[in-house]
């Protein structure tokens, strides 16, 4: 067994070897059924034990935020179907970035639904190949490709209904990679959601890359942008990084806030930081 599958898939992301497995080799907790479940507001889980999906119920419509692996399409449509939703009442789907685990679910959600397909410019061309573009030290991992409806842009909004969601590019992970933020009611109290694009730099090239040659700008610009964002919410594209499910079964313990943690988003890009300039030292000076 390779030395990243006895890892917890925390220490994966920590480590950037999340995503320097094979499609035949992932995790077996990113394909694991787990009951969906309401966060807080409109916004539900619908994703598996070890990558998100969420789904945001608007009243007009369901938005639905990444897909997860290419199989895990039914899973995620079974999640749906158990809130009481049907397939067709999802109008929008929109993703966190263009690689496998969270983006090769896609293409059949989109046809099962009927839902418009929003991504940024920047990830565009990698959605529509089902090839990101950076070179990576674990060989290219393709994922069906998906037609773009909509395109998003930096700091603009895209929803339904009485709800928005805003765009932040947030880019290094990959080129287009979107944090997503929106402001939600829980108990009368507004609170601040973001989901954040993964900041790791999880098998990227930062030297000498030839396909996405201006990451270490990108990565840098990214944090410095996600350290003025404030978050009293927190939902990833992997659910270990914020304790997602841990959050929810502490909730349904009687916990009411279990969800809240303005101080989660700043330690997070600490960490992420941290690690970049770690990667970029090492790659410099080997």
């Amino acid at each position: 067994m390779r030395r990243g599958l006895t890892l917890s898939l925390a220490a994966m992301l920590a480590t950037g070897f999340a995503s320097a497995v094979t499609a035949a080799d992932t995790p077996p907790e990113w394909s694991r059924p787990t009951a969906p479940f309401r966060i807080v507001g409109p916004i539900y889980y619908v994703g598996t034990e070890g990558i998100a999906a969420y789904l945001i119920d608007t009243g007009d419509g369901l938005i639905l935020l990444d897909g997860g692996l290419e199989a895990n399409a039914p899973l995620i449509e079974r999640s749906i179907a158990a809130l009481g939703f049907r397939l067709d009442d999802v109008k929008l789907m929109i993703a966190t970035h263009a690689h496998y685990d969270h983006a090769a679910a896609l293409a059949q959600l989109k046809r099962d639904t009927g839902a418009a397909f929003a991504s940024s410019d920047e990830d565009r061309a990698a959605y529509e190949s089902g090839t990101p573009p950076s070179d990576v030290n674990y060989g290219v991992i393709r994922f069906p490709p998906i037609e773009v409806d909509q395109r998003v842009v930096d700091d603009s909004q895209i929803g339904l209904g009485a709800y928005e969601m805003n765009s932040l590019v947030t880019p290094g992970h990959t080129p287009g990679c979107t944090t997503w933020t929106m402001r939600v009611t829980e108990a009368e109290r507004p609170l601040d959601v973001v989901f954040p694009c993964s900041l790791t730099v999880a098998g990227n090239r930062l030297v000498g890359n030839k396909g996405y040659p201006g990451i270490v700008a990108d990565f840098r610009k990214t944090f410095a942008r996600m350290h003025e964002l404030r978050a009293d919410v927190v939902l990833p594209a992997h659910p270990e990084i914020a304790d997602v499910l841990g959050r929810a079964r502490r909730r349904d313990a009687g916990e009411a806030e279990a969800f809240v943690a303005p101080d989660l988003l700043p330690r997070l890009v600490d960490q992420a930081e941290a690690a970049f300039t770690a990667a970029l030292a090492k790659e410099t000076h080997p």
